[in-house]
C-alpha cells in the first residue's frame, strides 16, 4: 500500500494542463443538471419538439399578438450561463466571489445576442479574482463596525464596473471569438475532417483530461450549436460509449490475469454506467491500445457526420442510456450505429494487437499485473514516472515515490475517494470501500467522494487512481495517500480495511 505524506515535486506539463482542465470542467459539471433539465424542455417543448408546447417552447403569439417568451431561450441565455460564472466566481473566492463573478458576467450576456457561456467562464472567475485582490487591500485595516458597509459597496462597485467592462470590452471580443470556433467546427464538418478530433481527444481521456475537453470545450460549443440547429454532433465526440466498451471486450475474450477477469464488469459499468474512466488503467496497461481507442473514436464521428446526427444536450454521464435520451428525434439511427461501428472498430483492433502479444503474456507470470504495466508504460513514456511509481506494488513508499517518507498517523477515521470530478469512478469506489469496511465490522469510518479540486487537507487517507495521485498529494500533503489502477475491484481496499481496523485498535490500546 502507497502510504505516503510525500512532499510532491511539482507536476510536468500533464499535471498543469489536467489542473487547468479540471478547473473548466469543474465550472460545468456542478450545473449539468441544469443542462441536462434544459436539454429535456428542449426537445419536448419546441416547435419541432416531440410534444411542441408554445408557451413553454417559446414560439408562437398569444391571442393579443404577444410573443411567447418560453422557457427555452431565458435558460440558455442568462440561467445556464449564470450558473457558470456563479460556479467558476466561487472556485476562486468563495460565495463573494461567486456573486461578483455573476453581476460580470450580466454585462457580457448583455451585450452579446450569442449565449455567453466562454464569456461566463471568463468573466466568473476574473470577476472573483479582482474582488480578492481588491479586498486584500485593505485587509485588516478596517475599523470595527464598518466591515459589512465596506465588504458590500466594494462588491457592488466592483461589479458594476465591472459588468460595464464586459457590456464595452469582453463581450464583442468573447462573440468574436465564439464566431471563430464555431467557423472552425463548420469548416471542419464541411471538410469532412471532424473525426480528425479523435487523435487529440482519446489520448486526452486516458490522461484524465476527459471532463475537461467534453464539459470545457465541447459542451459550451455544442449548447451553442442547438440554438440554431436543435441539436449538436459535439456532445457525441468525448461521450460515445463505443471505443471504451470494445477495449473492454477484447480484453474480456482476449486479456490475461487479472485484465481477463476484471474486463466484463467494467464493460457493464463503463456503458451503462456511463463510467468511462474505468477503461483508461487497460490502455495504460498496454499502450498500443490507444490506437484502437482513436481509431474506435474516429469512426463513431464519421458515422455521426455522415448521418448529421447530434444531441440535444450534453450525455452526462456517457452511459448510452444517457446518450439515446439526450439524442435528437431524428438522430437516432446514426446514434446508435456510430456507437456500434465505434466499439466494433475498437474491438477489432483491440484484439489484433492483444492476440499478437497473448502468447508473450500467457508465458509471463507478470501479465495483466500493474508492475508489467508500469514498465511497459513507462518505455512507452521514454521516461521514469514517479507517478506511475506509485502504481498496484506492495513495495515500501519509499522506494515507490521519490522523497516520500512513510508515517504513522493516528486512528483514520475520514477517508476520501478523489477523482478529476468527484463523481462518477469515485463514487464507485467510495460505494465499494463502505460495504467492505461494513462487511469488516467498522463503521465509525466515514468514507466519501470529491474531486481532487476540493479537497481541504483534513483527510486521513485518500484513494486516487495512479495518474491523479501527484496532483491530491498537493492539495492534501499530510494525508495517507492510496494509489489504485481501477477503482472497482483494486486489492488494495483490502489492505485499506486492515490499515482501518489496526490503526483504530493501537488508538484504543493507547487509551
Amino acid at each position: 500500500m502507497t502510504d505516503t505524506t510525500a512532499t510532491a515535486k511539482k507536476g510536468g506539463v500533464r499535471v498543469r494542463v489536467q489542473r487547468f482542465g479540471t478547473f473548466l470542467s469543474g465550472m460545468v459539471m456542478p450545473n449539468i443538471g441544469a443542462f441536462i433539465a434544459w436539454g429535456l424542455i428542449t426537445a419536448f417543448f419546441i416547435e419541432t419538439g416531440w410534444t411542441p408546447v408554445p408557451q413553454l417552447g417559446g414560439f408562437g403569439e398569444d391571442a393579443d399578438g404577444n410573443a411567447y417568451v418560453g422557457l427555452v431561450g431565458p435558460m440558455i441565455t442568462y440561467m445556464l450561463p449564470l450558473l457558470l460564472a456563479y460556479t467558476g466566481g466561487k472556485m476562486v473566492y468563495d460565495v463573494r466571489g461567486g456573486v461578483v463573478g455573476v453581476i460580470a458576467t450580466m454585462g457580457v450576456i448583455v451585450g452579446s445576442d450569442v449565449p455567453m457561456f466562454i464569456g461566463a467562464m471568463i468573466m466568473g472567475p476574473l470577476g472573483a479574482w479582482i474582488m480578492k485582490q481588491v479586498d486584500s487591500i485593505w485587509d485588516g485595516k478596517i475599523k470595527a463596525g464598518f466591515e459589512m458597509l465596506v465588504n458590500n459597496f466594494s462588491a457592488g462597485i466592483l461589479g458594476g464596473l465591472l459588468a460595464l467592462g464586459g457590456f464595452f470590452g469582453i463581450a464583442p471580443l468573447v462573440t468574436g471569438l465564439s464566431s471563430a470556433l464555431e467557423a472552425g467546427v463548420g469548416w471542419l464538418v464541411n471538410l469532412h475532417l471532424l473525426p480528425l478530433a479523435s487523435i487529440l481527444v482519446e489520448p486526452g481521456k486516458v490522461l484524465f483530461l476527459n471532463n475537461a475537453i467534453n464539459h470545457g470545450v465541447f459542451t459550451p460549443l455544442g449548447v451553442e450549436q442547438v440554438t440554431e440547429q436543435g441539436k449538436s454532433i459535439l456532445f457525441l465526440i468525448e461521450a460515445n460509449p463505443g471505443p471504451g466498451v470494445g477495449i473492454l471486450l477484447a480484453f474480456m475474450f482476449f486479456g490475461v490475469g487479472m485484465s481477463k477477469a476484471s474486463a466484463p464488469g467494467a464493460a457493464i459499468i463503463q456503458f451503462f454506467g456511463g463510467i468511462h474512466e474505468i477503461y483508461f488503467p487497460y490502455v495504460l496497461m498496454k499502450p498500443m491500445i490507444i490506437i484502437a481507442a482513436i481509431a474506435g473514436g474516429m469512426t463513431g464521428v464519421a458515422i455521426n457526420a455522415a448521418f448529421q446526427t447530434g444531441l440535444r444536450a450534453p450525455a452526462s454521464p456517457g452511459s448510452i442510456i444517457a446518450v439515446l435520451i439526450q439524442t435528437a428525434p431524428d438522430s437516432y439511427v446514426g446514434v446508435i450505429l456510430s456507437v456500434i461501428g465505434a466499439a466494433a472498430v475498437s474491438f477489432v483492433i483491440s484484439a489484433i494487437i492483444l492476440r499478437a502479444s497473448r502468447k508473450r503474456d500467457l508465458e509471463n507470470e507478470n501479465a495483466g499485473d500493474l508492475s508489467d504495466a508500469i514498465a511497459k508504460t513507462e518505455a512507452n513514456k521514454g521516461k521514469k514516472s514517479s507517478v506511475l511509481g506509485t502504481m498496484g506494488t506492495e513495495t515500501d513508499a519509499a522506494e515507490q515515490t521519490e522523497g516520500a517518507t512513510t508515517t504513522v498517523t493516528g486512528p483514520i477515521s475520514n477517508i476520501v475517494f478523489a477523482c478529476d470530478a468527484g463523481m462518477g469512478s469515485s463514487a464507485m469506489g467510495a460505494s465499494v470501500l463502505r460495504n467492505k469496511l461494513k462487511k469488516a465490522g467498522i463503521t465509525d469510518v466515514k468514507v466519501t467522494n470529491q474531486a481532487i479540486a476540493n479537497l481541504t487537507g483534513d483527510a486521513d487517507l485518500i484513494v486516487t487512481q495512479h495518474e491523479l495521485t501527484e496532483r491530491a498529494q498537493q492539495k492534501s500533503p499530510n494525508s495517507i495517500h492510496v494509489s489504485v489502477d481501477n477503482f472497482m475491484n483494486s486489492p488494495k481496499y483490502d489492505e485499506v480495511v486492515q490499515r482501518v481496523t489496526e490503526s483504530n485498535e493501537t488508538e484504543g490500546e493507547n487509551e
